[in-house]
């Protein structure tokens, strides 16, 4: 399936031919929605903790006697019904980290890749260079091209003026070619590709 490149001008410069097996095959949503909650459980860091009755501070020592106060049985004052005492089954640090087969991962890139360029929000780019870092003429180049929401894939690098004219422009991202994924390009509404990074991810998804 052929696509034309436009440059940042918002000219045509020619067309490129995108893999009908990668661009252009049935997305499959059920397929993103498991990559998006593994992505989302990877980034999660686990950090939260409650106080265990080992960890509580406070005596070991038993407060009363066994029998004959006519008390409930205590073995010391850290238990979870005691006032400044611990908590029962509560958050422990942990990973929250789930797995997901590599194929299934790659069908969900597919198809997200494949759902961007049928709804016609699919862009592709000769190259994003900028000559400066300023804004303002970045964010008139946007405007041009009809980019509100949009996240760009540029090459195996992001250019550095590039990248810092495009920091202050709300709801537009800027990521290299390896770290396109599935949750970036779902929560922006267009998707920009330059010609590098459509060889990238034809070549990580022929893999």
């Amino acid at each position: 399936m052929k696509v034309s490149v436009k440059n940042l001008e918002n000219k045509d410069s020619g067309e490129i031919t995108l893999d009908k097996e990668i661009f252009g095959i049935e997305p499959k949503m059920d397929a993103i929605h498991l990559m998006v909650k593994y992505q989302l459980n990877k980034r999660q860091t686990g950090n939260h903790k409650a106080k265990e009755r080992h960890e509580v501070s406070g005596t070991g020592k038993k407060p009363h006697a066994q029998k004959g106060t006519g008390r409930a049985r205590a073995g010391d004052l850290k238990r979870n019904i005691d006032r400044g005492g611990a908590v029962v089954h509560g958050p422990r640090v942990r990973s929250h980290a789930t797995d997901l087969p590599r194929r299934i991962k790659q069908l969900a890139m597919k198809s997200v890749l494949s759902a961007k360029a049928a709804q016609g929000k699919l862009i592709i780019l000769d190259d994003a260079k900028s000559k400066d870092h300023k804004t303002k003429p970045m964010a008139a180049a946007m405007t041009a091209m009809g980019i509100e929401s949009a996240v760009i894939v540029s090459g195996k690098e992001v250019d550095a003026n590039f990248a810092r004219a495009t920091s202050n422009i709300p709801r537009v991202d800027v990521l290299p070619s390896q770290g396109a994924n599935v949750y970036d390009i779902m929560r922006r509404d267009i998707l920009v590709l330059t010609k590098e990074a459509v060889a990238d991810l034809t070549t990580r998804l022929k893999g």
